[in-house]
């Protein structure tokens, strides 16, 4: 029997990343697998292309390297951000599927927000430093600063499935959650457990405020001086989701006036230039985009491409990968991610 073909371009991911050595043997046992770059995915033969049932990656595609797929069901996007790099109108117009397995590393961005959000209201990173210098502050004497995280007024801008998450992780805090995002209606948000807010009033009330809205084509730097201007003195900022939702110059200029404080798992270039002034910044946590980039988060990933597979080669839609959205997705403006 001729198995079903999958056109893997999974850069920057690979297959022993995403799979575990079980896994990557039920896929190559069950399906016919061709490994290119993503670059070379257009350069295939229309032969090829015409027996592909999946795409394993986002490479960027033609109309011309689409229309000649004619049996494929479903581009899994194990890169997470979804680019504006391939025709999606005509691939939903023919009912292919193109999903997402971001929601692997919702868990892990969390867990890391809430240590980011605990190291800056404990001023625990600031303590350390001064202890290896032999300058720190005993008792409440080293308190000046520190606050509770419990019971406090918390902000959380966007709310997919990180969003989510974080309303998980943060849930034995017993905190007031205010939640900004205009793609969902307030009584979703409700049912999670969350107050629905305008970004004017989220960011003037909240102690914290944890940024994780994707980039899009109406928010880029959005979070500017005028936001940042808006927060509460001594009020802390986490950034988790992309860069170009703030006005990165704006925030460090918040950060330095002695305003807010904050912290970043992302920065406007990746990796950062050694002579960035956000290196030496007080009051700045940094973190080099590894909130996410667990192992048991990748090969969850592997995980949900089968059983997805599996699925689709029923007839039926898949349902553990997020599906894009086609009034959506045109929409999303994340720029590539170069590691792992």
């Amino acid at each position: 029997m001729t198995r079903p073909l999958i056109i893997c371009a999974p850069e920057p991911r690979s297959i022993p990343l995403i799979f575990r050595p079980e896994q990557e043997e039920v896929l190559r046992s069950n399906y016919e697998l061709i490994e290119v770059a993503e670059t070379e995915v257009n350069n295939l033969s229309p032969q090829t292309l015409s027996r592909a049932r999946y795409i394993l990656g986002q490479p960027p595609l033609t109309l011309r390297t689409v229309e000649a797929m004619s049996a494929l069901r479903c581009i899994f996007n194990v890169e997470s951000n979804l680019l504006n790099n391939m025709p999606y109108e005509p691939l939903f117009q023919r009912g292919v599927h193109v999903v997402t397995t971001g929601a692997v590393f919702a868990l892990p961005v969390a867990e890391m927000g809430l240590a980011m959000a605990l190291t800056l209201a404990r001023d625990v990173a600031a303590a350390d430093r001064a202890f290896t210098e032999g300058q720190e502050l005993w008792g409440g004497d080293g308190n000046a600063n520190a606050r509770l995280l419990s019971g406090s007024k918390i902000g959380i801008i966007g709310f997919g499935d990180l969003g989510r998450a974080l309303r998980r992780v943060l849930s034995g805090f017993h905190a007031d959650i205010a939640v900004f995002d205009p793609w969902l209606p307030p009584s979703l948000l409700e049912e999670a457990g969350v107050r629905s807010a305008s970004l004017d009033a989220l960011l003037a009330e909240s102690e914290t405020v944890f940024v994780v809205a994707s980039v899009t084509s109406e928010n880029r730097g959005f979070l500017n001086a005028e936001r940042f201007n808006a927060m509460p003195k001594g009020a802390r900022l986490i950034l988790l989701s992309r860069a170009d939702v703030v006005d990165f110059d704006d925030l460090m200029a918040a950060v330095e006036s002695g305003h807010i404080t904050a912290a970043s798992d992302v920065f406007p270039e990746e990796p950062l230039p050694l002579n960035h002034p956000v290196r030496s910044l007080n009051g700045f946590l940094r973190s080099a985009h590894r909130a996410g980039a667990l192992d048991a988060a990748f090969k969850m990933m592997g995980d949900m491409v089968l059983e997805d597979m599996a699925l689709l080669d029923q007839g039926l839609p898949p349902l553990r990968c997020k599906r894009a959205e086609r009034e959506t997705v045109s929409r999303m403006r994340s720029r590539p991610v170069d590691k792992s």
